[in-house]
């Protein structure tokens, strides 16, 4: 079986062959094919997951396409993982709604709105591609925002395609950790949307331990996800949060962590990469690929270890010694992705949190809402865990985001400005029908042309 990239210069490509290697071999996979427009960067990042594949002694192949025809044609699984307009399209996207008092997150709010504008048409150039070239194949979205996309794919006709958000898994994977249990014994049930989902039961080995974890002051400031939120927040929900929570319960502390810094997230992302890359093309990598990669894993370390930090105005975490980094153990995207061909291909069910087709899980949604859900995954198919019972809170909160996500869907299709300005102005980090239409306005004079463009 092949796995074809589109967007395979992103950096986090290297992370996923390497967990791509360990299971290879009992999903059937034999090839990786990487296509991405930056032909400079594809290079480099080729050259180094050869290399963390040749030093691992694995069979898997890896190569890189000059078109995109040939990271998709015949190919079993596709990823989809891109940044239209690069890191300074992000940094574009951020810096533009703090001109204007608001969130600019890109996943959450007025930078994910933007970002999801830029990137839906062209995401679906690429999704005709694949229908025509490789028309059985599972395509797995990466890129953000990630429910959002993933929504607006389904709503143009595409139905072989899978939500992948790390951060319920990353989650997962901390509190087994601090549980102290293998995340085999740990179940951890998730409704709601990307990005807007909550935490209703956790189990290990089927007994029930959710009162018991938020009334824990040591697991709550224990957990990277949990040590940035207010514990009375936890604990009047009844709730564990999904970390982007952290935008609505704690909005104004967020934007004045982010107004008060000197860089935005944008900002430090472009400038770690542009770091990284800049001595990485200055290395002779196919002489020393150990160093270079020392040279990449650096500078992931700085972008995974200031996670969050500029908007909970937290402490960076501590780093490694740099020239002895290890590749990191968690799996993150590549993981649940891996995790989901393994479910496709068994009889027994495995869970996970994807993103995917309510069907009647939330029953205030439509069936064709995406949804981010705990699913039990078989050959059967993916199938979402119901939930009977939401909590009026969380009810209206999903409601809303998915009506701003229709509206995006729709704006985008129609290439409608009225539309664009409806989504943003009921958004909760927004609220307000003349600042949608002024970071609207903001957006098309600052991309032009490539701006809610029509199709």
């Amino acid at each position: 079986m092949k796995i074809g990239v589109i967007g395979g210069a992103g950096v986090r490509t290297v992370i996923f062959i390497n967990g791509l290697i360990a299971r290879c071999e009992k999903l059937h996979i034999t090839e990786v094919v990487l296509y991405d427009i930056d032909k400079e960067k594809l290079d480099i990042i080729e050259k180094l997951c050869r290399y963390v594949v040749k030093r691992s002694g694995s069979s898997l192949q890896v190569t890189a396409a000059d078109e995109a025809v040939g990271a998709i044609r015949n190919m079993d699984y596709v990823v989809t993982t891109l940044r239209v307009g690069g890191d300074h399209a992000r940094v574009v996207d951020e810096r533009t709604a703090l001109g204007r008092g608001v969130i600019g997150q890109e996943t959450t709010g007025v930078g994910g709105f933007s970002m999801a504008v830029r990137t839906i048409p062209v995401l679906l150039e690429y999704m005709e591609l694949i229908r025509r070239e490789a028309p059985n194949a599972w395509v797995f979205n990466f890129t953000n925002p990630s429910g959002l996309v993933t929504q607006a794919l389904y709503s143009a006709g595409y139905e072989r395609v899978i939500g992948i958000c790390d951060a319920p898994s990353s989650m997962k994977y901390r509190m087994a950790g601090f549980l102290g249990v293998s995340e085999e014994d740990l179940y951890v049930e998730f409704f709601g949307l990307n990005h807007l989902s909550w935490i209703r039961s956790v189990r290990v080995r089927g007994e029930d331990i959710t009162k018991a974890l938020i009334s824990d002051d040591a697991f709550l400031s224990g957990i990277q996800e949990m040590e940035i939120f207010d514990r009375e927040a936890i604990r009047e929900t009844g709730l564990l949060p999904n970390e982007y929570l952290y935008y609505y319960y704690h909005r104004e502390r967020a934007l004045e962590n982010m107004l008060r810094s000197p860089m935005t997230r944008g900002e430090t992302i472009e400038a770690v990469n542009q770091a990284m890359f800049r001595e990485l093309k200055a290395m002779d990598i196919d002489k020393d690929p150990e160093a270079a990669l020392q040279v990449f894993l650096w500078g992931m370390q700085e972008r995974e270890n200031s996670y969050m930090t500029i908007e909970s105005a937290s402490a960076i975490r501590p780093k490694l010694e740099k020239g002895h980094l290890p590749i990191p153990e968690g799996m993150g995207y590549a993981g649940v992705m891996l995790d989901c061909i393994e479910g496709l291909q068994r009889d027994q069910p495995k869970s996970l949190v994807l993103s995917i087709p309510n069907r009647g899980a939330l029953p205030f949604l439509q069936d064709e809402d995406v949804v981010e859900m705990t699913c039990f995954v078989s050959e059967g198919g993916i199938r979402p865990v119901g939930q009977t019972e939401v909590p009026d809170m969380c009810e209206t909160y999903i409601r809303l985001i998915k009506r701003y996500e229709r509206l995006t869907v729709e704006a985008v299709r129609e290439g409608s400005r009225e539309k664009a300005i409806q989504a943003l102005m009921i958004h909760p980090l927004v609220n307000s029908w003349s600042l949608a239409r002024d970071l609207v306005d903001d957006y098309e004079k600052a991309y032009g042309g490539a701006f809610l463009r029509k199709n």
